[in-house]
């Protein structure tokens, strides 16, 4: 699995390979899968791009896209004379 960023696309690719193999006293059996895949996701603006984290346990993905933080909005009270 590759994960890669660039400018504001993420782009996952990977390749998955199978093999499967049947034997009994009449028949061998071997039947192999193999394939590619990517996908690519345009990322929001208020992501950090350069605090992204990846990590692959046990056949999971997991991305870690941190958001900056928001401007909080500001309340001005008006006075009523």
């Amino acid at each position: 699995v590759n994960v890669n960023i660039s400018r504001d696309i993420l782009t996952i690719k990977g390749e998955k390979k199978t093999e499967l193999e049947q034997k009994d006293e009449h028949l061998h059996c071997v039947e192999r899968y193999s394939g590619t895949f990517q996908r690519s996701f345009q990322l929001p603006s208020s992501v950090k791009a350069d605090k992204i984290e990846a990590r692959f346990d046990k056949g999971v993905l997991e991305i870690t896209l941190p958001k900056a933080k928001e401007a909080k909005a500001k309340e001005i009270e008006i006075k009523v004379a």
